[in-house]
């Protein structure tokens, strides 16, 4: 029996759509790139196609921003996707490397237990040890990886990992040549090759950048959405995304309480209402628009496995208490003051109001 993939990559999820923006894509292509600029920014803003295929839109926001991410990936400086928390850097960071290379699985993830050779290489001690140094026992990174293919390697969380393993990047990113002083030799990246990180806003101060490393990356900044609509349809289609993949039916008054969790989320990040009449106090945690999806997609969980399959206030009370109290003393109090200034007066959310006071005990 087959078992069901929970999330497949990018180019699997959608490859029916690359294939078909590949058919029609007559633009100039840099090498070793399966789509041309021009086609991997329809993929990643949407379109409809001459023979009426949907593109689907896997970035909602300023196209700019996505046509300089790209632009960049085309010339010989990496690219570097900062934002807050629950920007989409790393959706882009992979549909990116989908949509230029056909495959977005060479990653490295950030930590702060990330070493050097997860970005340079590593040894397969038993064949080191038996055989001594050789190509053979070598373990390439996924950068290494990258560059002797030409595709685009990807880094998350670049300002979670130590410095020095930041700075073993630099020959790599300014020569395009990874040394192996071990056997005397040296990669050299193959066209196509590029690099795309991410790096949260709010680890500034963790491990930042040198200026040399810095010098290497053309800097997009991807901003929270810009408005309640655009918010509510990102979250709306992730959730719709998410509950098909873990076979979550599709509950009524999604719509209603996606709203209703956006809402909240605006007026505690911005302090103040959405009419601008009431200033509120911010809580410390985040409250991007992934926590957002998250707490909708729990919500409807819950309500298709202890509720009655519609979406209610109760469902996704708990999931938003979750995400705002990240401090149980200061936070407590800012969720308590919103739910008596704000919410409690509000009309339509008197069930929503009690829901929020019942998980609050």
């Amino acid at each position: 029996m087959t078992e069901t993939v929970l999330r497949p990559h990018a180019e699997q999820a959608f490859a029916h759509e690359l294939d078909a923006l590949a058919k029609i894509d007559d633009k100039p292509r840099p090498a070793n790139w399966r789509l041309s600029p021009w086609a991997v920014v329809q993929y990643l803003m949407g379109a409809t196609l001459p023979d009426g295929t949907q593109i689907t839109p896997k970035y909602v926001g300023n196209q700019r921003l996505i046509e300089v991410a790209v632009a960049t990936l085309a010339t010989d400086r990496a690219l570097l996707l900062l934002g807050v928390p629950g920007t989409a850097k790393s959706w882009v960071s992979e549909h990116l490397a989908a949509a230029v290379s056909g495959d977005s699985t060479l990653l490295v993830q950030g930590t702060a237990g990330t070493a050097e050779e997860a970005v340079r290489y590593g040894w397969n001690y038993a064949r080191l040890l038996a055989e001594g140094p050789s190509e053979a026992a070598l373990v390439p990174s996924p950068i290494m990886t990258a560059m002797g293919r030409g595709a685009i390697a990807r880094v998350e969380e670049l300002t979670r990992m130590p410095s020095d393993v930041q700075d073993g990047m630099i020959t790599t990113l300014s020569e395009k040549t990874l040394p192996v002083p071990e056997l005397g030799m040296e990669v050299q990246a193959r066209a196509g090759f590029n690099l795309i990180a991410t790096a949260n806003d709010r680890d500034r101060g963790v491990n930042d950048l040198s200026s040399a490393l810095r010098r290497r990356f053309n800097t997009v900044v991807l901003p929270l959405p810009a408005s309640a609509e655009e918010e509510v349809s990102i979250v709306a289609r992730r959730v719709e995304d998410l509950g098909s993949a873990l076979q979550l039916p599709a509950a009524e008054g999604a719509l209603e309480e996606i709203r209703r969790v956006v809402t909240v989320f605006r007026e505690l990040r911005q302090g103040v209402t959405e009419d601008g009449r009431t200033t509120v106090k911010s809580p410390s945690s985040t409250l991007s628009t992934a926590e957002a999806i998250s707490v909708v997609t729990n919500g409807l969980a819950m309500s298709a496995h202890f509720g009655d399959g519609i979406l209610r206030p109760g469902d996704v009370a708990a999931g938003i208490l979750g995400a705002v109290v990240a401090d149980p003393v200061g936070d407590a109090v800012v969720w308590s003051e919103y739910l008596e200034t704000v919410v409690r007066g509000r009309r339509g959310w008197k069930d929503f109001y009690r829901a929020c006071r019942e998980v609050s005990r």
